[in-house]
C-alpha cells in the first residue's frame, strides 16, 4: 500500500470486480495521475509569483479531531466564519498551488460538475468545492491514501486492508505533515489569516506525533455517542457510494463485509485516541473534550470554556452570536432516529465494543439516556 499505483490500482479491481464499473476507472486514475503532475509543476512557480508564502509560520493551529459526524463541520465553519481561524477550501485541497488556485478560481462553478463533492446530499452533508472541508481530502487529493480511501474504496477489497490504514502497523505521520505544512502556509497567505483551523479524522490515532511536531496546538477532541456516530457515519459513506455506483444493489454479502470493515475503523479511530490520552502520550492540556450532546444544548457554556482554551477574546458580535445560536439549539427538537438496523448495527455491541470510550469521554451518558428513554 505504500505505493499510489498499487492504491489506485486496488481501487480500480475493486470498481470492476464489486460495482461493474470499468471504463471510468482507468479516466479517474489518469486524470489524478496528470493533475498530480501540473500540481506539482505550478508549485515550483508558486515561489516565484507569490514568494511571500514562504515566510508564513504555522503557530498555535487549531485541529478538530473525532470520528466522522461528531459535530465537526458545524464548529469548524463556525470558528471560520467567526474569523477565530482559517480553514482551506475544498478546491485549495485539489489544486493546492497559489498559482493554479488564481487561474481556476473563476471556474469553479463549472468545475463542480466534475468533483466528486457532487455526490453528497445536501441534507446529509452540504458541501461543494467552495466549502470549508475535512483537511483528510488533501490526503486523497496528493496521494489517494487515509482513512477516507479505505472506506470509500479499499474495505470492499478480497483482503482486509484495514492494518494498512492503523499508524502502528504503516505510519504515513512524517509524509502527511509535510504536505500539509505546504497547504496551510499558502491558505494562510491567501487568506491573510494568522492561525490555521483544520479537521483531521485522521490525527485521532496519531495525535502524539502531531502534537510532537506542533507542541502549541490546540486539540479540540469531538466525543459523541458511537450509537450515532456509527449509522450516521455509514450513512454519509453509503450515500455517496450509492450516487456513484449503486451500493445498495449490492449483494447482501458484499455489503455485510463492507459494514464490518467500516465499523471495525470507526471502533479504531476511537480506541487508539482513547489509549494514547490514558497512556499519557497525549498532553491533556493540549486538548479540550468537546461533548456533542453539550454543544448542542449548551452551546454559550461549551465555547466560554473553548474560547479561553484556544486563547481568543470574544468581541460583542461573536458573544451575540453564541447566544442566538444557544438559543436557537436550546429550543430544537430533533426527530432523528439513527437507524442502526440498515446497517445491520447491534446497540448492544456498540455499547460493549465502546465501552472504554463511553467510562473515559461520555460518563453517566447511557444512564441519562436510558432514563430519558424510559
Amino acid at each position: 500500500m505504500d505505493s499510489i499505483l498499487t492504491r489506485l490500482n486496488r481501487a480500480r479491481i475493486i470498481a470492476g470486480r464489486t460495482f461493474g464499473v470499468h471504463f471510468r476507472p482507468w479516466i479517474v486514475g489518469w486524470v489524478f495521475l496528470n493533475l498530480r503532475l501540473a500540481v506539482g509543476f505550478a508549485r515550483l512557480l508558486d515561489p516565484i509569483f507569490f514568494p511571500g508564502f514562504r515566510k508564513v509560520e504555522i503557530k498555535a493551529p487549531i485541529i478538530l479531531v473525532g470520528n466522522p459526524r461528531t459535530g465537526t463541520t458545524f464548529l469548524q465553519r463556525f470558528l471560520t466564519d467567526h474569523n477565530i481561524g482559517c480553514s482551506m477550501e475544498l478546491y485549495r485541497m485539489v489544486y493546492p498551488s497559489l498559482l493554479l488556485q488564481t487561474v481556476l478560481k473563476p471556474l469553479l462553478p463549472v468545475l463542480e460538475a466534475v468533483s466528486p463533492a457532487k455526490y453528497h446530499k445536501p441534507e446529509v452533508h452540504e458541501t461543494s468545492l467552495s466549502k470549508v472541508e475535512t483537511d483528510d481530502a488533501a490526503m486523497i487529493s496528493r496521494y489517494f491514501d487515509g482513512f477516507f480511501v479505505y472506506g470509500f474504496f479499499l474495505a470492499f477489497d478480497q483482503d482486509d486492508l484495514l492494518p494498512q490504514f492503523d499508524p502502528k502497523v504503516r505510519d504515513t505521520s512524517v509524509r502527511d505533515f509535510d504536505w500539509l505544512y505546504g497547504l496551510w502556509q499558502r491558505n494562510l497567505y491567501a487568506h491573510k489569516a494568522d492561525r490555521v483551523v483544520a479537521k483531521l479524522f485522521s490525527l485521532a490515532p496519531r495525535l502524539p506525533q502531531f502534537l510532537k511536531r506542533y507542541p502549541d496546538a490546540r486539540i479540540l477532541y469531538m466525543a459523541r455517542d458511537p450509537l450515532e456516530i456509527f449509522p450516521s457515519g455509514m450513512s454519509l459513506v453509503t450515500g455517496v457510494l450509492d450516487e456513484a455506483f449503486g451500493f445498495w444493489k449490492l449483494p447482501d454479502a458484499t455489503k455485510q463485509q463492507w459494514f464490518d470493515r467500516l465499523y471495525a475503523g470507526f471502533v479504531l479511530l476511537l480506541q487508539r485516541f482513547h489509549d494514547d490520552w490514558q497512556s499519557g502520550a497525549i498532553p491533556r492540556e493540549s486538548v479540550y473534550i468537546v461533548r456533542y450532546d453539550r454543544m448542542m444544548a449548551e452551546f454559550d457554556t461549551v465555547m466560554g470554556e473553548m474560547l479561553p482554551f484556544l486563547g481568543h477574546e470574544p468581541d460583542e458580535k461573536l458573544r451575540a452570536d453564541i447566544e442566538k445560536l444557544a438559543a436557537k439549539q436550546r429550543a430544537y427538537k430533533s426527530k432523528h432516529k439513527y437507524d442502526l438496523a440498515k446497517f445491520n448495527l447491534d446497540a448492544d455491541r456498540i455499547k460493549k465494543d465502546c465501552k472504554f470510550f463511553y467510562d473515559t469521554f461520555l460518563p453517566g451518558y447511557l444512564e441519562n439516556l436510558e432514563k430519558a428513554e424510559g
